[in-house]
């Protein structure tokens, strides 16, 4: 009898975790669409070649702000109504959002529907990467969480693909694909924890308990920074590839699209590397240590590449994208610093907070840029957020074999 129960809940957990990386692989891919796609999107719905940069640069930041706002709401239902409910909720708002995305014909209405697309989006990976974290044992959800990042972030690779026949198509195409993920969630189960933590009097999913204790609130704002290096590398270095291409004197054009592709294509690999590491060193903070050194060391490889080819970038972008395929370790490292009342909140909201962080960072480097000019500029930038990123993982204790059935109380700090 016992057996069977195990073998049961063993594949409870293998159906949980596929469900979790599906639904990752159609987060990415409508993450990553909208930039793919912008400049012939932008075109025919009217917008003039001349403005395309700075009409694409609103949608985008449109799509950003719906995923912070969509991290906190969904964060927060998480912890209040169950992770399960956002697993069906998000996907369904995305999925109309997408639909709707590939009939739109003029700017604002696109920028808004980008808007709505990014809350939908805000709650796929920190309620997957919640729930997966709470359903395996400590010695295995390490594993868990490598597999979702890695087969979600190919979602990158099927976007550029799709894109090619064409945009709405692609729109189109990725909201069917939610639709097909949201009837395979049928089968999915609450987490033991949230039931046994659910009937309970404590506070849940209350947002103001990351910032009415120093200690909680630094620790939350030490997981969000740790972060930050991986989206200078994806949303500076290789988004601005053409202008930094030019800097080096490059004998081509770099092509961005094709920049983005191969970085997460690194990222993929990078990510199963990151995982196994962590396994075998029964240590996050040390993969963490490993891949920010080695992502300085790949940026002054990109930025020193005086003359630079079209191969070389690509390879170049697989290097960085590999170096920074910490992103599952990260979100884990976030998922195993609090207790369950506010885990849902924190794990969702701390990658998106991290995917926005690029609108500041994206300022300081323009500032940088006037005066030390594109090369130099990234050279301080990458070293500034390191740093940054390095005090922050010193701060955070290990949580490789914490035990995660613990609440946070609404007074105390928890440790």
């Amino acid at each position: 009898m016992t057996d069977t129960i195990s073998a049961k809940a063993k594949r409870n957990a293998i159906f949980l975790v596929l469900v979790a990386s599906l639904g990752y692989f159609v987060d990415i891919y409508d993450l990553l669409l909208f930039s793919i796609v912008r400049t012939k999107s932008l075109h025919d719905i009217g917008v003039p070649d001349v403005d395309s940069r700075l009409q694409g640069v609103f949608v985008l930041n449109m799509q950003m702000f719906g995923l912070l706002l969509g991290g906190i709401i969904w964060g927060i239902i998480g912890d209040k109504l169950g992770r399960i409910k956002v697993l069906f909720g998000s996907i369904l708002l995305y999925s109309l959002a997408n639909f709707a995305n590939g009939m739109v014909h003029d700017l604002n209405t696109y920028a808004l529907i980008r808007f709505i697309a990014g809350i939908g989006l805000a709650g796929e990976l920190g309620a997957g990467i919640t729930l997966v974290s709470e359903t395996l044992s400590k010695e295995r959800r390490g594993y868990g969480t490598t597999i979702i990042a890695v087969i979600g972030l190919f979602g990158a690779v099927a976007a550029k693909i799709v894109s090619d026949y064409g945009w709405r198509d692609a729109y189109f195409i990725g909201g069917g694909l939610g639709i097909l993920l949201l009837l395979l969630r049928i089968g999915t189960f609450e987490s033991g924890m949230f039931k046994n933590m659910a009937g309970s009097e404590v506070s849940k999913g209350n947002i103001f308990m990351l910032f009415t204790n120093r200690k909680r609130f630094l620790k939350y704002l030490y997981c969000i920074l740790i972060g930050a290096p991986l989206w200078y590398v994806v949303g500076i270095l290789v988004t601005q590839s053409p202008e930094f291409g030019k800097a080096l004197g490059s004998t081509e054009t770099l092509n961005a699209g094709t920049g983005v592709l191969y970085t997460y294509v690194g990222i993929s690999i990078g990510g199963i590397f990151a995982g196994v590491l962590s396994q075998l060193t029964r240590s996050r903070k040390l993969t963490m240590m490993v891949f920010l050194l080695l992502s300085v060391v790949s940026a002054v490889c990109y930025l020193s590449a005086k003359g630079i080819t079209g191969e070389e970038f690509i390879w170049l972008c697989s290097f960085m994208g590999f170096s920074v395929g910490y992103w599952a370790t990260f979100v884990t490292i976030a998922s195993e610093q609090f207790g369950t009342n506010i885990r849902s909140t924190v794990t969702t909201t701390v990658p998106n907070f991290v995917r926005g962080s690029l609108i500041p960072i994206n300022f300081v480097f323009n500032l940088f840029v006037v005066h030390y000019g594109m090369i130099k500029s990234g050279y301080i930038m990458m070293f500034i957020l390191t740093a940054i990123a390095l005090f922050s993982l010193s701060q955070l204790k290990e949580s490789f074999s914490k035990d995660l059935d613990y609440v946070e109380d609404e007074k105390n700090f928890a440790s």
